[in-house]
């Protein structure tokens, strides 16, 4: 009977606990979320610092945009309300020098009608640390559907 309970419990996986965030972790999760806080000030210096020249940037839609391209739309978004974005279930793979960070991105416009827009997207991005830096090298968003929420 022993032998039976402990050839069972050997099969069952136990979950460990969650590993504790390690330096890097920490330091794009918070370069993560001071984007997010730029970005919805439309604060140009942030997208500079976040986004490398050679960013490939795909957007929910399925366009690849440049950096230049990046920059130019600031206004463009700006210009259609007030914006605030949120980061939830961030996960952090690291690779020496290069990490993926993929994350729930939290969207919310005000218009100047009032009207207000909200949207879920599934965000991930391959971060370079080049220089003693981390930078965004490519960028992948993906719509989540009102129906998937």
């Amino acid at each position: 009977m022993i032998l039976a309970v402990m050839a069972l419990l050997g099969s069952v996986a136990v979950a460990a606990p969650p590993a504790a965030p390690t330096p890097t972790t920490k330091e794009l999760t918070a370069l993560l979320r001071e984007f997010l806080d730029g970005a919805g000030r439309s604060d140009r210096a942030i997208f500079e610092k976040f986004f490398a020249d050679d960013v490939i940037y795909t957007r929910s839609s399925g366009i690849v945009v440049t950096k230049p391209e990046i920059l130019k739309n600031i206004d463009i978004r700006a210009a259609q309300g007030k914006s605030t974005f949120s980061a939830e279930d961030i996960t952090v793979h690291e690779f020496g020098d290069t990490a993926i960070v993929a994350f729930r991105l939290e969207a919310r416009t005000e218009h100047a009608d009032k009207s207000v827009e909200q949207s879920q997207y599934r965000n991930t991005g391959t971060f370079l640390r080049r220089g003693g830096r981390w930078q965004v090298i490519a960028w992948q968003a993906t719509k989540i559907s009102d129906a998937a929420h």
